[in-house]
């Protein structure tokens, strides 16, 4: 995250999803749009474990038709659509990328405010909440990036092939 962040600057968010009563959702499934033409929905994580080791799926959808209402855009209007507690047909703000991550952001900080608020009055609408990084020491950084890199074994091939650098 941190090096999207550095990459992207402030073209870059994240944020939690909620359920109305505002207990978190854990989400499992990995969701990419592109462009509107290209998406991928699935479990697999970007990573050799989950690719080689792990049992995940995932299905990638390439519409080459040039069709205003193909899969990938159908898609992501639905999910902004749901995590922002809009109707069916409510896309007002969402067809633009650079207008809809505005709409994400206002949505977020709104939902965000009432939090901290104390949480009253109405609930505004929407189930996205900024995401923070959390701030770890330099010694956490340190002795849990060596952990993940050798405990951990994220590619999940065995130590022989992890030595050799062999697949």
């Amino acid at each position: 995250m941190t090096l999207l962040l550095g990459a992207g600057g402030d073209r870059v968010a994240f944020y939690g999803i909620e359920k109305a009563a505002g207990t978190p959702v854990y989400v499992h499934a990995k969701v990419t749009v592109i462009d509107d033409l290209w998406c991928t929905v699935g479990s697999d994580n970007l990573n050799l474990r989950s690719w080689t080791y792990d049992s995940e799926i995932s299905c990638a959808v390439l519409e080459q038709s040039g069709a205003a209402d193909c899969v990938a855009r159908r898609l992501r209007l639905a999910l902004f659509r749901e995590h922002l507690d809009r109707g069916d047909a409510d896309d007002e703000g969402l067809t633009d990328a650079a207008e809809a991550f505005g709409v994400f952001a206002r949505s977020a900080a709104r939902l965000q405010a009432w939090h901290d608020g104390g949480r009253q009055g109405p609930r505004p609408p929407g189930r996205l909440r900024p995401y923070a990084l959390p701030r770890l020491s330099p010694v956490t950084r340190w002795w849990s990036a060596a952990a993940y890199r050798h405990l951990y074994d994220p590619d999940g091939r065995p130590p022989g092939l992890r030595r050799a650098a062999g697949f």
